[in-house]
């Protein structure tokens, strides 16, 4: 078995994570899936910011797991789950860190979504 080592963040692939200080849904269609005033924003090299979502303040009867792994160096592996709705399901449209490495250890049962399958709204009303 290979050991990973993590990465730690510094100047070359910074990491940052701070309260959104706002309100963040997430919904497909008209469907929220998520709704919260706790999301935390992971800032990340020269990606788009991501809001991590407190997975309690997600409708979890929409989640199914699925088997999907990923792996980070920087934040650890990644866990998926699928959003399933009465109109079809969106597949890994959800991830999650569920023991992500200490530099992140924020984001810990938090979760994210892809935006370009669901719609994550920060200010909204």
């Amino acid at each position: 078995m290979t050991t990973r080592e993590p990465k730690i963040p510094g100047a070359d692939h910074p990491i940052t994570i701070e309260k959104t200080g706002q309100r963040v849904v997430a919904r497909v269609g008209e469907r929220v899936v998520a709704d919260t005033t706790r999301a935390l924003t992971l800032r990340e090299a020269n990606y788009p910011p991501v809001q991590y979502i407190p997975l309690g303040d997600v409708d979890q009867t929409l989640l199914a797991a699925t088997d999907t792994r990923t792996y980070c160096p920087y934040k650890g592996d990644a866990s998926y789950y699928s959003i399933a709705l009465a109109e079809g399901g969106l597949a890994d449209a959800v991830w999650s860190y569920r023991e992500p490495y200490d530099a992140v250890v924020d984001i810990a049962d938090h979760v994210a979504f892809y935006t370009d399958r669901v719609e994550v709204v920060v200010g909204a009303s």
